[in-house]
């Protein structure tokens, strides 16, 4: 039996490495598309995109450990049937359950391995990567100064180029540069006829040579804020640096994301829900001892005198009602237009506590069903595989693509009607897993029974018995 266990492993280890890297690259390539605009054409080296491979890859193994165990135990099985391997160990008296539990139990290891992996690794990868994209997002775009365009990615300074020439195009014919950075406005402006750009101390700093231009400075009178004197210098030849330091990539603190649900590991999560539990229930108990202010009543006694009563029940008794005049009505309106608006803020307030709590409650449950969902997988693919005993990347990877699909539909709506507080949040989060529990076990029970469910025979004996009544009552009608 051992050499048995040896064998499937052996099986299933080939087709799980090799699908696992398949999953694992389609999905940091659909990651790295989702944010490919905000890392195009800002000159961030390649540590920085290396660290957001490793990061991003890092957080897509949860989504691709059910995936791939899902692939790869259907090509696993279906390899052994369809090699007539899987009879030849039934045959032997080797029940099914038997022969799939070896890849059962390290489809629990592979569980328990990405519970610990979501539980632990995860918030820290997301704390990385989204701290890192947040500053990559701030970063400006690097040095494109186009043909014909104003140019204002230097702090202060405005640059337009009629044309550039050369390999790399540092040579530029029609400068003109608007240089506001004494907060005075567009006071100095140097055009030259021609000049080249080049970078010095190490890409830190931009240097604009001109040849035959003229530099014109508007001076503003401390005086005679009308008047301004106005200067025009020539010249031959005229060098300008500017800093860079503005493109450069600033990091910031990581603790400012920390109070992130997805930088939290389940015993923050837990004591975070819990203190929004804590303070929704101690405002939804002091809520109505706020209402008690807006409830009152207004009344004239024998002199004259008016006297606030607080409502008891909240009714006026008919006997007490005051004597109708423009001024009580107006302080009434008054007082239900304030109370309507105190309480839709109150409870807009309370409602969103409770969304924010379920919120973090979602978080929690999803560490659970992304663990479960690689039992749930195996489950499926491990019998379906026995059943259709069809190997390779064909028919296995089109059953496998269509049963994640569905899982991934129905954990998404699960969990919007979660938020949405349609249905319970424990219920939204688990309703994708315990809608496809009973697929997983009718598929064991057809393989266990050695069903042909997906086998083309089966379909076409299932319509011939219908078209036999039909030919011999057709035959005698005929007759």
């Amino acid at each position: 039996m051992k050499k048995l266990d040896k064998l499937i492993l052996r099986a299933f280890a080939g087709p799980f490495l090799l699908t696992f890297a398949v999953v694992q690259f389609i999905l940091l390539m659909v990651t790295l598309l989702k944010y490919m605009d905000d890392l195009i054409g800002k000159d961030l080296g390649w540590q920085v995109i290396t660290k957001l491979i490793l990061m991003f890859s890092v957080i897509t193994i949860p989504t691709a450990l059910p995936l791939a165990v899902l692939l790869s135990s259907l090509m696993t099985y279906g390899n052994l049937g369809e090699h007539h391997e899987l009879t030849a160990i039934k045959s032997s008296g080797i029940s099914l359950i038997r022969i799939l539990r070896p890849v059962l139990l390290l489809s629990v290891f592979l569980a328990g391995l990405a519970f610990w992996f979501n539980n632990r690794i995860v918030p820290s990868a997301n704390l990385e990567t989204f701290s890192l994209l947040w500053d990559v997002r701030q970063q400006k775009l690097a040095l494109d100064i186009r043909e014909g365009v104003f140019y204002n990615g230097l702090p202060g300074i405005t640059i337009k180029v009629n044309q550039k020439e050369g390999e790399n195009g540092d040579r530029l014919k029609g400068v003109m540069i608007y240089d506001h950075r004494n907060g005075q406005g567009n006071a100095t402006v140097i055009l030259a006829d021609s000049g080249r750009m080049f970078t010095r101390f190490g890409g830190g700093y931009l240097s604009l040579e001109l040849f035959h231009g003229r530099t014109y400075i508007e001076q503003p009178d401390a005086r005679d804020r009308a008047g301004a004197s106005f200067y025009r210098q020539a010249f031959d030849r005229n060098l300008i640096t500017f800093s860079l330091s503005s493109f450069d990539l600033s990091l910031t603190d990581k603790s400012l994301f920390k109070e992130n649900k997805m930088m939290k590991n389940i015993p923050q999560l837990q004591q975070f829900t819990d203190s929004l539990h804590n303070k929704l229930v101690v405002e939804r108990q002091q809520f109505p001892r706020q209402l008690n202010p807006y409830y009152v009543y207004v009344r004239l006694d024998t002199t004259g005198q008016t006297l606030r009563q607080r409502v008891e029940n909240w009714q006026v008794p008919t006997t007490k009602l005051p004597v109708v005049n423009t001024n009580l009505l107006d302080q009434a309106e008054n007082r239900v237009r304030n109370l309507r608006t105190y309480v839709g803020s109150s409870t807009e307030h309370m409602s969103n506590l409770a969304k924010e709590a379920g919120n973090f409650r979602i978080e929690i449950y999803k560490k659970y069903t992304q663990s479960v969902a690689v039992l749930l997988m195996f489950l499926i693919g491990a019998p379906l595989g026995a059943i259709i005993k069809k190997g390779g990347l064909g028919i296995p990877v089109l059953i496998s693509i269509v049963f994640f699909i569905v899982y991934y539909v129905l954990s998404i709506i699960g969990e919007k009607y979660a938020r949405e507080g349609v249905m319970p949040v424990a219920s939204g989060v688990w309703m994708a897993t315990v809608l496809l529990l009973p697929v997983g076990l009718f598929f064991l029970n057809q393989a266990r029974r050695d069903s042909g469910l997906l086998e083309t025979d089966i379909f076409g004996r299932f319509f011939r018995k219908f078209k036999l009544p039909f030919r011999s009552g057709y035959k005698k009608a005929v007759s």
